[in-house]
């Protein structure tokens, strides 16, 4: 296998597939050889043409920052000789393909295949038989979490495991910011994978179970119960009663067939590395056109890992208006930032610098690659629940808890969870690990459920898909997880006001 990867054409820089010496030479496609003037890490790049200082790096086709500095061909090229191009608030043009998006229109919908889940009443469809229970207010966190502990010890039939999500919120917070908490609760407790929900009060919070009735709308009285630990003499005994109930009902549901078009998949990326553009995410971008293909549903989030990479997105859109959202969730998003006095640039992290990602285009251009090449059907305010098949955008932010959170309650059933570093945190919903190379693969097994690194090593993306593929069917019809199999499940909420 080679040692290096130049991924367009008309790029300046190649990325190195493994550490590479001073002295270490590559040959490129036209016959030239590159002698490498220093060391470079895996996953970094290399200069394969003289750039002079103020001049556009070139990867994966498009600019990710320009050069600080003079840069002679062989040498590294990271944080240390490039910088961001990227500015505010821009305005954009509509400048689609539109033969190109209605023929893939013309595809979705078009393959059957099906899955075994759970039916739930409102004609939904989960892939977990669970019951939760949803603290209404961060006070009651610990009653939630000894309450899930005690009753798991009850459970059986079909009813997979009781799960208690704790959060910070609830109370102390005004306008949006208790408006979105509200939301995100009411769409956890109406979330298919849910065979049954303990909504849990304390009494006194501004997110009351009173006040969150309306966001809850319709519900089945079977399978959601409510307790307010301040209107009961012993919420232990109330609370595990309850549950008792739910477990009750829940563990007489059975999986059945269902098409594939019931399933919704979250799109998400964390610790990403120089090859995660290179591996996992397009790996995982094949597999949400295959998920639309058969009729069903992806989102993709992650606003602030747009930006620089947006206009891509936009020209995928289907048509002007949902080009209008995406330009308002982007300029909406950058002015979030600057109204926080932060740079909208403020990212790689330190783990994504180490890895390879240089700038904020860098990292863009590879996580939208997990979109697919599908047309962009919706764009949705954050705690909205999308009822609109085929890619959908959702307005969250980077923030891995965060963002896969704000998946779950947008009605995904599974999260893949793309990685270069690696991370133990599941969301609410089964959250699925892609390794972007073998060796965090092979150091993190416990993590890791599917290794994109082989890529790298002679497969192709072809044969990848489909076993990527056939292992979310086989997730989605009860196949467990590395992080589900740990026990582990978490979920926050976006804080965006101030708190009394």
């Amino acid at each position: 296998m080679s040692k290096f990867l130049q991924i367009h054409q008309s790029d300046n820089v190649v990325v190195c597939l493994e550490e590479m010496k001073k002295g270490d030479k590559i040959t490129l496609s036209d016959n030239r050889e590159v002698e490498l003037k220093e060391d470079v890490p895996a996953g970094h790049k290399v200069a394969i043409q003289d750039i002079a200082s103020y001049e556009n790096i070139i990867k994966y086709g498009y600019a990710i920052g320009h050069a600080t500095e003079d840069i002679s061909v062989g040498r590294w090229v990271h944080t240390h000789d490039i910088k961001t191009n990227l500015e505010g608030i821009l305005e954009y043009k509509y400048e689609p393909n539109k033969a190109d998006i209605e023929e893939k229109k013309s595809r979705m919908n078009t393959k059957k295949g099906t899955f075994q889940g759970f039916k739930r009443s409102n004609g939904k469809v989960g892939i977990r038989n669970e019951i939760w229970i949803i603290p209404t207010v961060g006070c009651v966190n610990n009653i939630a979490t000894a309450l899930a502990k005690e009753a798991n010890s009850y459970i059986k039939g079909s009813v997979d495991e009781v799960v208690a999500f704790t959060h910070n919120y609830g109370c102390s917070q005004t306008g949006d910011d208790q408006e979105h908490t509200r939301t995100i609760l009411s769409d956890l407790i109406n979330h298919p994978n849910a065979g049954g929900v303990l909504v849990l009060g304390l009494g006194c919070e501004n997110s009351n179970i009173d006040v969150l009735m309306p966001y809850i709308g319709k519900y089945d009285s079977e399978r959601v119960k409510f307790l307010v630990c301040q209107k009961s003499d012993d919420e232990m005994e109330d609370g595990l009663n309850l549950l008792k109930e739910l477990i009750e009902v829940a563990s007489t549901d059975e999986r059945s067939e269902v098409s594939l078009s019931n399933l919704t998949i979250g799109l998400k990326c964390g610790g990403s590395d120089g090859f995660s553009g290179i591996t996992a995410n397009p790996l995982v971008g094949r597999i949400s056109d295959r998920i639309i293909e058969y009729g069903g549903t992806s989102i993709l989030t992650e606003v602030p890992e747009m930006f620089g990479a947006e206009t891509i997105l936009m020209n995928r859109c289907k048509d002007e208006s949902t080009f209008d959202d995406t330009v308002s969730m982007i300029n909406g998003f950058k002015d979030y930032f600057t109204k926080q006095g932060e740079p909208i640039y403020e990212n790689p992290s330190p783990g994504n610098k180490a890895g390879g990602i240089t700038t904020l285009e860098d990292k863009s251009l590879g996580c939208t690659q997990k979109s697919g090449d599908y047309p962009v059907m919706n764009v949705m305010e954050y705690g909205e629940r999308t009822d609109v098949t085929g890619l959908n955008l959702l307005c969250a932010p980077g923030n891995d808890l965060c963002a896969a959170t704000a998946l779950a309650s947008a009605g995904a059933q599974i999260v893949l969870f793309t990685t270069g570093r690696g991370t133990p945190f599941a969301c609410p919903v089964p959250t699925m690990k892609i390794s972007s190379n073998s060796t965090i693969a092979g150091k993190k097994s416990g993590w890791i459920d599917f290794n994109a690194g082989q890529i790298l090593e002679g497969k192709t993306f072809d044969e990848l898909t489909d076993e990527l593929f056939e292992k979310i069917v086989r997730t989605a019809s009860g196949e467990k997880l590395k992080s589900e199999l740990a026990g582990f499940h978490d979920m926050a909420i976006w804080k965006r006001g101030v708190t009394l």
